[in-house]
């Protein structure tokens, strides 16, 4: 259901709008509105608030964020955190900032230089591993090479399948040298060739940009590891790459420092720059004079006396909230705040993702989650793969315990599986026919009809079908409701009209039957034509054609039946091939996992049809949507309901 929600308008002085504003961001139940929507037209010594410093706490938030990134992540101390929190948020926005400025220049500036030393020395070690990568792999090839005095010595890598570059590049040398050259290839891994390339120095620059030219990746060995012997410029490289590692190591052991004097702190921090920085972006909203501030909202009549509480401890008589009338108008805007018991909660997740209800509809979460759970255990029906689901469930409400849809799927999967195993019971399944077969359980017999599935599919038929007309004329009944709540006559003609005519044809077609007398006829006839009459006036030609749209809406539940029966068709046909099998080990698991199939299936396939009758066949009879969220001005996303 949906809370009543009560607007309000808080009014104290102007010297203590920064208290306010804090008083009212920590008690976290007012939604907030514009106060200059409400004010009579022509007011003109009310003006709307203008924050300073709002420019800045962005920047300090992105600055800290920066920090945060490049240190050390160490263990978490929620107790301290909070500490520190509550600390620093009582420090007013000018002297926070201040604070906030002075502590990441110092600690970003010693962070940055660190981040930045340990980022050249990994450049270094990647050079190093790449010279000592291609060096030992021409070493081999030190034999072949010439004299290395007045020499310089490139290695080119090229891709093998680019191999035939090198029939250009040797009489470009050729030319560009005078012959004074040498090239070498070796294979450097199973991709790319090293070619080496040997010339006289003063050809160098010219030599470079030939290569430069034609896009060739060339590596020059560097002049610390040049003119030496290969093997002593390996050891050389060795000895540098451990050096940089050593380094790499002393600037971890100096962040870590970092991170455990300010990490903390810098967490609390930005949590504290988050809310001034949510708080500034509300100003707007607020209203001044010369001596008052002015802050309007709404607020869930269930908090009134939680919200005017904290305001009397905090300002005692000089902050006053009143209770303001609202027009129909604004009570239109009013925002949606669920109130729903336990177990009607988790289905707050179908209208998260659809659009939540205007302020004058009745939720339909409630009786969601009455027909979902009664519309997933006609599918299912299966005493197995019902208590399988439940473990499931349990499991993902405990693994995931922080992650709000998901223990919402939960929660609708813990629900929905005690109608699952009471239709399995009423069906005699327990993994299809497997419990019958085992003698453990039968079909059950009621009013005369065994409820097995494959049997007594006409029943079933019937069944589904008196389920869905119940729920499309529930459908058309909250449609009315609403209706006289916003006093649409029309709507309220075409929907009685609608449920006439369902009516009025249950009873021709149980007259057809012989199970009612003939002498209702006449009077069912009349009932039917004054109906088209009221839908007609309701929704004009349209409404005439909704008439066959709701037929369709009430047949469509026939797939209530036919999910479930493919359900147990294919769980019999996995027990089938699994005693089929004359190795017991490949039965039972052939037979495991088709079951493991089914169960997925039962899992997703009822759920999105359940889901797909009340959004499609359901909703259309009363529900309009596009109601507006509750979103408290707070510290945390939402009051904790009780």
């Amino acid at each position: 259901m949906i809370q009543k929600m009560v607007s309000v308008l808080v009014v104290g002085p102007k010297k203590d709008f920064n208290r306010i504003v804090d008083t009212l961001y920590h008690v976290g139940t007012v939604h907030l509105e514009d106060v200059s929507e409400f004010l009579p037209p022509g007011t003109t010594s009310v003006r709307k608030m203008e924050p300073g410093n709002k420019s800045e706490i962005p920047t300090l938030l992105a600055t800290t964020d920066g920090i945060l990134l490049l240190l050390p992540v160490p263990k978490p101390d929620a107790e301290h955190e909070r500490s520190l929190h509550d600390e620093i948020q009582q420090m007013p926005t000018g002297d926070l900032i201040e604070w906030a400025g002075q502590v990441t220049g110092e600690v970003g500036t010693a962070t940055r230089q660190l981040a930045l030393k340990k980022s050249d020395l990994e450049i270094t070690i990647n050079g190093l591993e790449r010279y000592e990568k291609i060096i030992d792999k021409i070493q081999p090839l030190e034999q072949q090479l010439p004299s290395l005095q007045g020499f310089e010595v490139t290695v080119l890598i090229i891709r093998k399948e680019f191999a035939d570059v090198l029939d250009i590049i040797r009489p470009a040398l050729s030319e560009i040298t005078g012959g004074q050259y040498e090239i070498i290839s070796a294979e450097l891994d199973p991709e790319t060739i090293a070619v080496i390339t040997v010339f006289n120095k003063k050809y160098s620059e010219n030599v470079h940009n030939f290569l430069f030219s034609k896009n060739i990746n060339e590596v020059r060995i560097p002049v610390d590891y040049a003119n030496m012997p290969l093997d002593k410029a390996l050891l050389l490289i060795g000895e540098h790459r451990r050096e940089a590692i050593a380094g790499i190591e002393d600037t971890d052991q100096k962040l870590r420092e970092l991170s455990r004097d300010w990490y903390s702190r810098l967490v609390a921090l930005r949590q504290v720059l988050a809310e001034r920085d949510e708080e500034l972006q509300a100003y707007n909203n607020f209203g001044e004079t010369d001596y008052t501030v002015m802050v309007r909202g709404w607020i869930p009549k269930k908090y009134i006396p939680k919200t005017r509480k904290a305001l009397f401890e905090a300002f005692g008589d000089r902050v006053v909230m009143t209770e303001t009338d609202a027009t129909a108008e604004q009570m239109e805007r009013a925002p949606i705040f669920y109130d729903n018991p336990w177990w009607a909660r988790p289905y707050e997740l179908f209208m998260q993702i659809a659009s939540p209800p205007k302020y004058f509809e009745i939720d339909p979460s409630p009786i969601m989650a009455i027909f979902f759970p009664i519309f997933f255990g006609l599918m299912v029906g299966d005493i197995g793969y019902g208590i399988v689901i439940l473990l499931f469930g349990i499991f993902i409400r405990y693994r995931f315990k922080e992650i709000k849809w998901l223990h919402q799927i939960s929660g609708i999967l813990i629900i929905s599986s005690f109608p699952a195993i009471f239709f399995g019971y009423l069906f005699g399944e327990f993994f299809g026919n497997f419990g019958e077969a085992m003698g453990w359980i039968a079909p059950v017999t009621l009013f005369g009809i065994t409820w097995n599935r494959m049997e007594a599919i006409v029943p079933l038929l019937v069944l589904t079908i008196a389920v869905g007309i119940i729920h499309v004329i529930l459908g058309l009944v909250i449609g009315i409701a609403n209706s006289i709540t916003r006093k649409n006559r029309k709507h309220i003609c075409e929907k009685c009209g609608m449920i006439g005519i369902i009516l009025g044809l249950i009873i021709l077609l149980v007259m057809i039957m012989n199970l009612l007398p003939s002498y209702l006829l006449i009077p069912t006839v009349v009932v039917m034509l004054i109906s088209v009459i009221l839908i007609i006036y309701g929704g004009g030609t349209m409404g005439v054609i909704e008439i066959m749209g709701t037929v369709g809406n009430i047949l469509s539940y026939a797939r209530l039946m036919a999910i479930g029966l493919a359900s147990v068709i294919l769980a019999m046909v996995a027990n089938a091939l699994g005693g089929a099998m004359e190795v017991v080990i490949i039965g039972v698991l052939i037979a495991m996992l088709l079951h493991a199939l089914n169960l997925i299936l039962a899992m997703f396939s009822p759920s999105i049809h359940s889901v797909r009758l009340h959004v499609v066949e359901f909703f259309s009879k009363f529900y309009e949507g596009g109601g507006i969220p509750y979103h408290p001005f707070a510290t945390s996303q939402l009051p904790e309901k009780k």
